[in-house]
């Protein structure tokens, strides 16, 4: 085999001639000079049609590609301008990098594997780029992988949530398939403007193919969902209704509290005070300190004690079956309406307001689990970057990570 072809074999260049070889003794970085095959030249770097030259650019041109050893190792070869009839004059196509990248397919596609398995600072020492070409890299990578494929199609049941990423009420919102466990959409806000891109993206015609679509309570949701989608069926996450019962519970914790603050009750603030654990953890989980506590305020103080049983009676109904799960909804509402405590009597008039999506949750037992994972998963990209300046960088490497679109290592499967 020639030399030249063995060079272009190792480096990976398909449609593409080595010409030459030498080390830059100063720099000590590999050139690599190769020319593109007679079949792809004069094509237009991005619809790739034969096009008529038009001049020969800025002349000499470096493509960054993966380390032979210790030696950094580039590609080098000439850039000329081709005249398309329909993007106009544009840098040629080369087989060996994506268009205005100053890097190769296989050294960006190594980049974004190790970005999606370790932290970005860590890859840019590791190859010898900034932080910043690692961004560009991975938003190449992620486009061309979205290009070649549909990340809309086939979708019947989505969950939708937002994800704190910066102090200062800073969202983002994503959307995520029940069916594939894709994220397939996220975008920077939290408001009904911001979830209606998504449905702008996804088509008038898919949108109709809707069926289910699950949420937490947010009324942007619930109101962009039922303009666009007035067929999809909302499940509201059962996760978020007992939430809200464990906020009522704290209410009445503080309430409570506070009235025993009032009259001069010391210890028996003091005990409530600390009860706060006690109250939120399920029984199963309580140590015997938790469980003592409990016992204690159900001597002492029967509005609170009754206020946790209303909670536990409410997260336990979504443990059930379907149909003995609705017939005990009924009479959680009933206890709730008569119970005289103010914070789950309001309680009772959301779910009553949200009956419908909360049955439905249970009929198809369809929860915000597979988006609560989405957004844990989320946290941990940030957090292993130490956070980030933009939301648009979370994205895309969100994508990465958990879209589908990391691409495999160099030459493997």
């Amino acid at each position: 085999m020639r030399q030249t072809r063995v060079w272009a074999k190792g480096l990976g260049l398909c449609g593409a001639v080595v010409e030459g070889v030498e080390l830059e003794a100063w720099s000590n970085t590999v050139v690599v000079a190769v020319r593109v095959g007679w079949q792809d030249r004069d094509r237009c770097g991005l619809c790739r049609r034969r096009s008529p030259g038009f001049d020969l650019g800025r002349g000499r041109r470096r493509w960054r590609t993966l380390d032979l050893g210790s030696s950094v190792t580039v590609l080098e070869a000439d850039s000329p301008r081709v005249n398309c009839p329909e993007h106009g004059v544009v840098v040629a196509w080369v087989p060996w990098a994506r268009h205005r990248s100053r890097f190769t397919r296989t050294f960006e596609e190594q980049a974004a594997w190790l970005t999606a398995h370790s932290a970005q600072s860590t890859v840019a020492t590791l190859l010898r780029v900034t932080w910043r070409s690692i961004v560009g890299i991975v938003s190449r990578v992620v486009a061309a992988a979205e290009s070649a494929r549909d990340p809309f199609a086939h979708l019947e049941r989505i969950g939708i949530d937002e994800i704190s990423w910066k102090k200062g009420q800073r969202y983002i919102t994503v959307v995520v398939d029940h069916d594939s466990g894709r994220l397939v959409w996220a975008a920077k806000g939290r408001d009904e403007a911001t979830l209606h891109k998504f449905f702008d993206a996804l088509g008038e015609q898919r949108c109709r193919r809707l069926r289910r679509v699950s949420r937490d309570g947010g009324s942007w949701i619930v109101n962009v969902v039922t303009q666009r989608c007035p067929r999809a069926i909302q499940c509201t996450d059962p996760y978020h209704v007992v939430s809200w019962a464990t906020d009522a519970l704290d209410e009445v914790r503080r309430a409570v509290w506070n009235q025993a603050r009032r009259a001069g009750e010391v210890d028996l603030a003091h005990e409530l005070k600390g009860a706060r654990w006690a109250l939120w953890h399920n029984p199963e989980n309580l140590t015997d300190r938790q469980q003592a506590t409990l016992d204690s305020l159900a001597r002492l103080n029967r509005p609170l004690y009754r206020a946790y049983l209303l909670k536990e009676a409410l997260r336990l109904v979504f443990h059930m079956g379907r149909r003995r799960a609705l017939r005990e909804l009924d009479r959680w509402l009933q206890w709730a309406r008569r119970s005289h405590l103010k914070p789950f009597v309001k309680l009772a008039r959301t779910i009553t307001a949200y009956r419908a999506s909360i049955e439905a949750a249970l009929r198809y037992r369809l929860s915000n689990a597979l988006v609560e994972s989405t957004n844990q998963k989320i946290r941990l990209i940030i957090r292993r970057s130490f956070g980030f300046h933009s939301a648009e960088a979370i994205i895309v490497l969100a994508k990465l990570n958990l879209g589908g679109l990391c691409p495999p290592l160099p030459d493997r499967s």
